[in-house]
């Protein structure tokens, strides 16, 4: 009943509110609603998910002030509704100064599809990668101040709640394979950043915009959205045999810096980004060391170039991650290659795409090859059709192997 209550009420809210756009000139409503619906081709042709979609946006921007709320509503055919809030915040623009502060996503960086710099805002990964970023990232609460000088800005951030990356449950399709000998049982005792001053995260931003290149740098000192795991093992006195173990989830302070460069060469753009990270755990071995994490610090950087070939959009991307000072017994690999490729084209007078994106890793030959077809055959009106497909058995991919799927999108934007 509560859902009926709730669904009803937004129903009436998405009649009235272009009536109220009319009212308020000044303030900028639009949002979408969508159908989309996923089915694993294996053999039982089972749903990956049936997600409704109901998202809006409020917007008001003049000279010194404005705000953006944007709420959601997710309706799933196996799990509880779920309302949230995707940014709510305030802007106050001044000469040369804005603050913006409230719940916002911040974006870093010039990969595409790849996190490297881009960590302020923590992710929603409980479909994996497929979700549309704007939806994988997620918003924090936090006062951002930007600072102008010329083609200069100077950005710098206080978080003051931290908010970790959203994992897949435990019925889900994504959650990875635990890598253990026996069944865990979990200690949740310090997996959580209790709010207070000292556990803020701090992030600093300097970016310029030229006609031969735009750069960033960038830095922080911030929390891993995603927590080591540590293990307690007990082991029989007698055999000597792993008899149980018990984990416990920690978030540990990160430090990071960085950059990215976008440099246009002709028809051609090189883009590259970098950040070094110290104090990052990582997971060994359950029997390599006494709680199964080392601490080390690594690189993670990415080489890009993108084209235009008769309309057609071409970039490819090498991303590599390296574990520095590596130890046998780290269940990453030291070096981890990643290529990332898309094209994309345009038809109908920009009513019909095509595109293809993919991922591929380069040890285990393992990919997800995402082909898709978005026609806006209405105003306001379009669907999606697409795929993704799941290759190898190993590697971050192909862990996945068995949940390749066709999908469609029907979404109303208004």
């Amino acid at each position: 009943m509560k859902h009926i209550i709730i669904i009803s009420t937004l129903v009436l809210l998405f009649w009235q509110l272009p009536l109220k756009a009319q009212q308020e000139q000044d303030i900028e409503i639009n949002g979408f609603v969508r159908n989309y619906t996923g089915v694993l081709t294996g053999s039982e042709n089972e749903f990956s998910i049936i997600q409704n979609t109901f998202n809006l946006s409020f917007e008001k921007k003049n000279q010194s002030v404005g705000f953006k709320v944007n709420p959601y509503l997710y309706h799933y055919f196996d799990r509880e509704l779920e309302l949230g809030l995707r940014e709510a915040y305030l802007d106050l623009r001044f000469d040369n100064l804005d603050l913006r502060i409230g719940k916002q996503q911040i974006i870093y960086g010039k990969a595409d599809g790849v996190f490297i710099t881009d960590v302020v805002s923590p992710k929603d990964l409980r479909e994996f990668l497929l979700p549309d970023f704007e939806e994988i990232r997620m918003g924090v609460t936090a006062i951002k101040a930007n600072y102008y000088f010329g083609n200069n800005t100077i950005e710098a951030v206080w978080v003051p709640l931290f908010t970790p990356t959203q994992m897949p449950g435990d019925a889900s399709v994504w959650k990875p394979e635990m890598p253990y000998p026996v069944m865990p049982s979990f200690d949740y005792s310090t997996s959580e950043i209790i709010p207070r001053l000292e556990n803020s995260e701090l992030f600093l931003r300097f970016s310029s915009m030229a006609a031969k290149a735009d750069f960033e740098l960038v830095g922080g000192y911030f929390w891993a959205d995603d927590p080591a795991l540590h293990l307690t093992k007990q082991i029989d006195p007698v055999t000597m045999q792993l008899t149980g173990l018990t984990v416990r989830p920690d978030y540990h302070r990160l430090m990071m810096g960085g950059g990215s460069i976008g440099i246009p060469v002709g028809p051609i753009v090189l883009r590259s980004e970098g950040g070094y990270y110290s104090g990052k755990h990582f997971q060994t071995a359950v029997l390599t060391d006494p709680d199964a994490t080392v601490e080390k610090d690594y690189l993670h950087y990415m080489i890009g170039v993108d084209y235009t070939l008769a309309g057609i959009k071409l970039s490819a991307q090498f991303i590599q991650e390296n574990i520095l000072n590596y130890e046998e017994g780290i269940l990453n690999d030291q070096l981890e290659n990643t290529m990332t490729f898309l094209a994309k084209k345009d038809f109908l007078r920009e009513r019909l795409w095509i595109e293809l994106f993919a991922y591929t890793g380069l040890k285990h030959w393992d990919a997800l090859i995402r082909p898709k077809i978005s026609w806006l055959f209405a105003d306001g009106f379009d669907i999606q059709v697409g795929a993704n497909i799941f290759t190898g058995n190993e590697g971050r991919f192909g862990q996945y192997h068995d949940n390749t799927m066709v999908y469609s999108k029907i979404k109303y934007s208004f």
